[in-house]
Formats: structure tokens, sequence, C-alpha cells
């Protein structure tokens, strides 16, 4: 599985460091409470667990991980049919994530 980086990021602000920032800071300050809401509700509640995975699919593919943004997409459609097979995998996701936006 890929690393999260900044390269999408890098393209879409191009040289406006402001918009670089105000991307960085969205991510650092909805990740976390997306994933907080996630794991409040995986086990419990697979609707709403698909709906958040659906959200941060975004977050997945703006941090340029591409074949994560595969693994959150499968895992979507598992949710929605009421499975949990995924969970591992994409808890690893979650976690490499994580670390990435606490050393931006």
């Amino acid at each position: 599985m890929s690393e999260p980086n900044l390269s999408l990021i890098e393209e879409l602000s191009g040289n406006d460091m402001e918009f670089r920032k105000k991307l960085i800071g969205i991510i650092k300050s909805e990740l976390p409470a997306e994933i907080a809401v996630y794991r409040d509700c995986v086990m419990s509640d697979h609707v709403q667990a698909a709906a958040i995975v659906h959200k941060l699919k975004h977050k997945i593919s703006i941090l340029g991980m591409f074949d994560g943004y595969q693994v959150a997409e499968d895992y979507e459609e598992e949710l929605k049919e009421g499975r949990w097979e995924g969970h591992e995998k994409f808890n690893e996701l979650l976690e490499k994530m994580s670390q990435f936006i606490i050393e931006l």
C-alpha cells in the first residue's frame, strides 16, 4: 500500500502557499474527527460506517494513496452489505494517514 504524501496537494495548490496551508489545515482538522466517528460506529452501525468510509475516501485520495482509495471503495461496499472483512486493512490505512498528519 502506498504511503500518504502531499503530491496532489502540491499539484492543486501550485505556488499558492495559502491555499496549500488551507488544504492541509482542513485535512488535519477533519481527518481525526472522521476517524473517531468511524471507530465509534464501525461494529454497531454498518450503514453509518459506510457513509464515513465514503467521506474518508476523499481524504485518502487527497493524500495520494490511490491504492488505499480502492481498499476504502471495496470496504465501503462490504459495509453496505453488512460485512466487516476489510476492517483490519482499512484500519491500517487510517493509522498511516493519522501518523502522517501528526508529522505535518
